[in-house]
């Protein structure tokens, strides 16, 4: 013999069920005795029962409009989200510059002890400010960096990351930095001089003379940040939340 509860539980759940399928049958029913007017389908019928309402409240009364969100979840439907601007953040650097812990700290305070080398892509998605920002990286290894000119036509900001510790490579850097600038000649550049937290870390003024920053036209924007793209440093002023504040007040111009 079942237990005294879940005989409870199943007739609460048949009443269910029973007042629910009422209810469909009843609106049926008014579908099809009401299908002589000009209304012969659900949006009629609906449209009807408002004008009921109406005449049923007292003066003053506001009933729901047919474009009401609430009409729309019963028809099942949803009311469309504003749409957003899409943005798009192409970035780009010499592999081992830290792309990946930039990009995870962009969008995600959350601490990550060990950050793997991207071997291929990455991809986040932040929606802030009326905007849909994509951040797309193409990971940096020297048979990865002749795909890098393919994915510019797409981006509205160009974010270089630098390894300001990395001193045997910062020609390397300054040339594929350089080669995509010319492809490009007015996309807005971020320089990012990482790893400011390491004591034998190259300054923002050293690394300006070393990539060769002050050669570029004077009509692209450009920036400099020294950044730390670690825990420990969100709260500093190398702090990676920088980036994204003028991430976001780039592409809102743009």
């Amino acid at each position: 013999m079942a237990p005294p509860g879940l005989l409870r539980e199943l007739a609460l759940a048949l009443a269910a069920v029973l007042a629910v399928l009422g209810s469909l049958l009843c609106i049926a029913w008014k579908v099809w005795t009401r299908g002589t007017d000009t209304g012969t389908g659900w949006d009629g019928w609906w449209e009807r029962e408002l004008r009921e309402l109406r005449d049923q409240q007292p003066p003053g009364h506001a009933v729901r409009t047919a474009a009401d969100p609430w009409r729309l979840r019963v028809l099942g439907l949803t009311p469309t989200p504003p749409q957003l601007d899409w943005r798009q953040v192409l970035v780009l650097g010499l592999d081992g510059a830290g792309k990946s812990s930039v990009l995870h700290y962009i969008c995600s305070q959350t601490a990550k002890e060990h950050m793997a080398p991207t071997y291929g892509f990455n991809w986040a998605q932040l929606s802030v400010e009326g905007l849909e920002m994509d951040l797309l990286e193409v990971g940096g290894s020297q048979n990865l960096r002749a795909y890098w000119p393919d994915y510019l036509s797409e981006a509205h900001v160009l974010v270089f990351v630098v390894d300001s510790v990395d001193r045997s490579r910062l020609l390397t850097a300054r040339q594929e930095l350089h080669a995509l600038l010319a492809a490009e000649p007015r996309l807005p550049l971020v320089v990012l001089a990482n790893k400011q937290d390491q004591n034998n870390a190259l300054s923002t003024a050293e690394l300006q003379e070393e990539l060769a920053l002050h050669t570029l036209s004077g009509e692209r924007e450009l920036f400099l940040l020294p950044t730390s793209a670690t825990w420990a440093s969100l709260s500093t002023a190398t702090s990676v939340l920088h980036v994204k504040s003028l991430l976001v007040t780039l592409l809102s111009q743009a």
